[in-house]
């Protein structure tokens, strides 16, 4: 068992959730069940799926929870796209919570790959 807290991407895709949680806060409040619960689930999905990954047991449990992490995070990138084509989100927040998801992806890339038992 991990200490989730402890992992750098795990405090990269928390702060990216609560980012998320400040841009949709502006959103029309019809979308209140649409895009912004969509971007709201998929953010905290990407953290609370590493968090879980780390209180299985062994690797190939933690690697298969960031997995759904990293699906997570996709789906997240596609969300944020659709909020900026919606024109919900401003063009200065779409930028960095793009670089955010990217980077999060990255990182978690990274560490998907560390825990292959060939690395």
């Amino acid at each position: 068992m991990r200490d989730f807290r402890k992992l750098a991407v795990w405090n990269k895709a928390h702060a990216l959730a609560i980012g998320v949680y400040r841009a949709t806060a502006s959103f029309p409040k019809d979308e209140q069940y649409g895009v912004t619960s969509q971007l709201r689930r998929s953010a905290s999905s990407v953290a609370a799926n590493m968090a879980e990954g780390c209180g299985r047991e062994g690797v190939a449990e933690l690697a298969r929870f960031l997995n759904i992490s990293m699906g997570s995070a996709s789906e997240l990138e596609y969300h944020i796209e659709l909020g900026r084509d919606l024109g919900f989100l401003d063009e200065r927040s779409y930028t960095r919570l793009s670089a955010s998801v990217t980077e999060v992806k990255r990182m978690l890339a990274a560490f998907i790959q560390k825990l292959k038992p060939d690395s």
